[in-house]
């Protein structure tokens, strides 16, 4: 189950509701009840909006109770869905366990004029249909329909996963223009890309939006983007869906798991602490003193830019959708090992002469434009400068094994 939908606060979820009661008619992510609560008609709505929500190119659907039909006044309802059950089993696990895939939903309660209503807020499908009880549904017209018997509905919708990237997601919507300025480390946007800082807060906000690191929404207020929180967040843990993506650095003693000596897990995002991460790994690194023939030197036991090089392909190539884990580099006696989340897209055993692929194509171009960051010509020259360390790949996670470096 994904963890996209935000924490709102109270404040939050009735200017939501506003917004939403706003719109002069339901659409294919948004849909009125007033007290109907049975299970399996919610169960088919859930796979409708989050279909029809990725058709829209919306983030997220909507379905609330309370609202008449029509008309989309607030009435007020009687439906309570933390008291709802199907035989001895509560509602929101029922639905969870009969929809494929497992797509992250919330019920709120609010009151808004004086009435109470139920607002069901679901995630957009991603890369597949979500599908009740193994059938999916979409609107069409007014009506709730089987995805199947519109073959050309289906295809747009299979059309939309594809078009569809991580970085167009949102991390945190509903926010001022100074939550926006509070959770992102602007400064340190515009310092790696080299540009002057903007003096009005206008200036800067305009400049996140052409990034694409932040947007104005229908409803006029900000919400900041997974691209803009994992590269430049204040701390990723505010951020509920991005806390497991932080980088882990664990030094271990010896050539074995056994014994932890350090371990460190990153706050910033990935481009704003980018030179603070890379100068810790090589604090840990095992130096020794080398003799040239006029100088001695210290030289870690890897190159500082093969290390950089490898760290951020970790970064840049990872599989944002594999849920529960983030980069991870660990450090041994006699090898280090940097794993990320996501299968290559590239056999192992081609990485020097296949055509360079990413998933995140945006955090790539910006990641290079930094010139302190990473560079494609670089990259290249990583496995000739460490003699192709070996790649040991599972189903979910990519691992670089670092050997010692020998001059």
């Amino acid at each position: 189950m994904s963890a996209l939908s935000p924490a709102r606060s109270l404040e939050q979820l009735v200017r939501l509701v506003r917004e939403l009661l706003r719109l002069p008619a339901e659409t294919e992510w948004l849909e009125d009840k007033v007290s109907n609560g049975d299970a399996a008609e919610i169960g088919s709505y859930i796979s409708t909006l989050a279909n029809g929500a990725a058709l829209a190119g919306r983030h997220r659907g909507y379905l609330l109770w309370g609202v008449e039909d029509g008309t989309r006044v607030p009435v007020g309802t009687e439906f309570d869905p933390l008291r709802q059950k199907v035989g001895n089993e509560n509602l929101e696990n029922w639905l969870l366990r009969h929809l494929k895939p497992q797509i992250h939903f919330t019920f709120h309660r609010v009151s808004v004029s004086e009435k109470p209503l139920v607002v069901l807020e679901i995630d957009r499908a991603l890369q597949q249909p979500v599908t009740f009880k193994g059938e999916a549904f979409i609107r069409v017209g007014s009506y709730k329909k089987k995805l199947g018997a519109h073959p050309d509905v289906e295809r747009r919708l299979w059309k939309s996963f594809v078009l569809g990237a991580f970085e167009d997601g949102i991390a945190a919507d509903l926010l001022s223009p100074s939550d926006v300025l509070q959770l992102l480390d602007y400064p340190s946007y515009f310092r790696v890309m080299k540009a002057p800082l903007p003096e009005s807060r206008s200036g800067i906000l305009d400049a996140l939006n052409r990034e694409g690191m932040a947007r104005l929404d229908d409803s006029d207020t900000w919400a900041v983007t997974n691209l803009g929180a994992i590269l430049f967040a204040h701390d990723l843990d505010e951020f509920s869906a991005l806390r497991r993506k932080s980088v882990r650095v664990i030094q271990y003693r010896g050539s074995s798991r056994v014994e932890t000596v350090k371990e460190q897990e990153g706050v910033h995002g990935y481009a704003g602490g980018f030179a603070g991460l890379v100068g810790y790994i090589n604090e840990l690194i095992p130096s020794s003193e080398v003799i040239g023939q006029a100088l001695r030197r210290t030289a870690g036991l890897y190159p500082e830019l093969a290390v950089r090089e490898l760290v951020a392909n970790a970064l840049l190539h990872q599989d944002f959708l594999v849920a529960g884990s983030g980069p991870t580099v660990e450090v041994f006696d006699d090898r280090m090992e940097i794993t990320n989340p996501g299968r290559p897209l590239v056999d192992p055993l081609r990485f020097i002469d296949s055509p360079p692929m990413s998933r995140n194509e945006r955090m790539g171009r910006i990641m290079r434009r930094g010139p302190c960051i990473c560079t494609p010509a670089c990259a290249t020259s990583v496995p000739r400068r460490l003699r192709t360390p070996p790649y040991v790949t599972d189903s979910v996670s990519r691992r670089e094994t670092v050997p010692k470096h020998r001059g």
